[in-house]
């Protein structure tokens, strides 16, 4: 049998109506016995009927409403796939990135700089909230992972894992991990991707700007390296190339870091990846609802008794008033 929740309500209503005209007309038979010579009760309290009838209504819809609703699963850390962020990470594994010249002091490799600088990143995220991606990019770029929530499978990789050996040798071209980045976040939702590029680095052409799709709401470059003392590497003076990388933030309408020494500031995470998730009142269900509608029907039913038992009349058995007395 199908149960309507408004009808069973409105059909409680109806009951519950003609149920306290009967009452009312049986408590006039003693109203002086009840409220004195007057045989009225307070003022308040001739709305006690209405408000029994609308209580009992609500408790009914609310019951009728949990026993129609499919059974709410509650899971630990649940999050709402319109608060899911994906966070596609562009790693440059080319050999440069195993110089040490990066962090304070420069005593750290290129590659422990950017481990260190995601670190950092994850401890100031909702990581139950992200879709992780990482593409190593090199002469050339592959995905290594794609949209994991498992942190540390990421973690393994940009823990000084040789990525370069899968490509062959030659330069660094940044704008493949870019498109490759592209192409794998064009499918999610709209505004819910944002990209973290970590290099020290490259030549970039005048032409052929990575476009990004709709998904794509932040890009975040960030460089490693020392960007002033360069170290040779196979006959080449290497360091951090900043005024690259911050033309690629530029073209590309994202945000340059400098993190060779300076971690990424909270301000700029947070623009980036932060969620607007809703208000506790945009989260109620039906379910909710019907919860609060149950909880206010027991407490006013419950509790209108003792209310009208205490202050339900002015007069008092055996207590003569002032008046009285002086008569």
């Amino acid at each position: 049998m199908v149960v309507n929740p408004e009808i069973s309500a409105l059909t409680a209503l109806v009951i519950t109506i003609g149920a306290e005209m009967i009452h009312s007309r049986r408590i006039k038979n003693i109203a002086i016995l009840s409220f004195g010579p007057s045989a009225l009760p307070s003022s308040w309290a001739r709305i006690a009927p209405a408000i029994r009838c609308l209580a009992l209504s609500l408790g009914i819809w609310g019951l009728t409403t949990l026993l129609t609703i499919q059974p709410k699963v509650l899971k630990a850390q649940a999050v709402d796939p319109d608060e899911i962020r994906h966070i596609v990470i562009v790693l440059d594994v080319s050999p440069s990135m195993k110089i040490k010249d990066a962090g304070e002091g420069g005593v750290k490799r290129r590659r422990e700089r950017a481990f260190e600088l995601m670190e950092s990143f994850f401890k100031r995220v909702r990581v139950e909230q992200m879709r992780l991606s990482l593409i190593a990019v090199y002469n050339g770029a592959k995905p290594v992972v794609v949209d994991t929530k498992d942190a540390e499978v990421v973690r393994n990789f940009l823990d000084g894992m040789d990525m370069y050996t899968a490509f062959e040798a030659g330069k660094t071209h940044l704008f493949d991990g870019l498109n490759l980045a592209a192409e794998i976040s064009s499918e999610w939702r709209q505004d819910s991707t944002t990209i973290v590029l970590l290099s020290d680095g490259d030549t970039v052409p005048s032409t052929g700007i990575p476009k990004m799709p709709r998904s794509v709401n932040g890009i975040l470059v960030i460089g490693v390296g020392d960007p002033i003392k360069g170290t040779f590497l196979d006959g080449q003076n290497s360091k951090q190339d900043a005024s690259t990388l911050r033309q690629i933030a530029l073209r590309l309408n994202g945000t340059y870091h400098d993190g060779n020494v300076k971690h990424i500031p909270s301000e700029t995470i947070s623009s980036l990846v932060s969620v607007e998730e809703k208000s506790a009142l945009e989260k109620m269900t039906r379910r909710e609802y019907a919860l609060i509608a149950i909880g206010i029907s027991a407490l006013v039913l419950a509790s209108l008794p003792f209310i009208l038992n205490s202050f339900g009349t002015q007069w008092r058995v055996g207590i003569r008033s002032n008046s009285d007395s002086k008569k």
